[in-house]
């Protein structure tokens, strides 16, 4: 789920390797490979889904960890450098997808502007577990199973997640280092549709 502008104070931190290094280290250490590539899994799930466009970019994205806020590109770029630190071979996988195809019952206002938005591409990781590659997805944060959507609580860290999303076309891999290539391009309705969904996620993980 590519982003779109946001409400929220943007912290100006450069990449830096420290910011990786110290998260890395806190989720893996003295835990086993299975266990920590797990740990990943569930501190990246829990970071709120939110569009914040300035993380959509192979530099930036590891601010993720300061703003605790991210879509799905800056989560599973930051997800790729994890795993890869493990030893694990990553790719990227791209899935074509429509807003207006979800399962999820939107405001009105918020529908309108999703039935107007062109096709997205959400982003995810196939990770190489024991010769297969392995499809994880830690797209959405676990409050937002209120929507009734296939939020991945609970991962193994050997079998495929489920995907947040219905794809409408074929899944597309990418290596790492070609991360810059799935940088979308942001009209202004798009950035107010993403407006509007950050503040209605927010509003949903709120209520009881």
């Amino acid at each position: 789920m590519t982003p779109g502008r946001h409400q929220y104070t943007l912290f100006h931190v450069r990449a830096m390797p420290s910011i990786v290094d110290d998260a890395f280290n806190s989720w893996c250490a003295g835990r086993s490979p299975i266990e920590a590539r797990i740990s990943i899994f569930n501190n990246i799930r829990d970071i709120a889904y939110a569009g914040i466009p300035e993380l959509v970019d192979p530099q930036r994205y590891v601010d993720i960890l300061v703003l605790r806020r991210g879509s799905c590109t800056p989560k599973h770029l930051l997800m790729g450098n994890m795993y890869q630190r493990l030893g694990l071979s990553v790719l990227l996988a791209a899935y074509p997808f429509r807003w207006d195809q979800l399962d999820i019952d939107y405001p009105r206002t918020l529908r309108r502007l999703a039935e107007a938005m062109p096709t997205g591409h959400h982003l995810a990781c196939r990770v190489d577990i024991d010769g297969r590659l392995v499809l994880v997805d830690a797209t959405l944060d676990l409050p937002l199973q209120k929507l009734g959507l296939p939020v991945n609580d609970e991962w193994d860290g050997m079998r495929d997640t489920a995907l947040p999303l219905p794809p409408c076309g074929e899944e597309q891999l990418y290596h790492p280092s070609e991360a810059s290539l799935l940088r979308p391009q942001l009209d202004s309705a798009t950035l107010a549709f993403y407006n509007e969904l950050n503040l209605w996620l927010d509003r949903v993980r709120q209520s009881e």
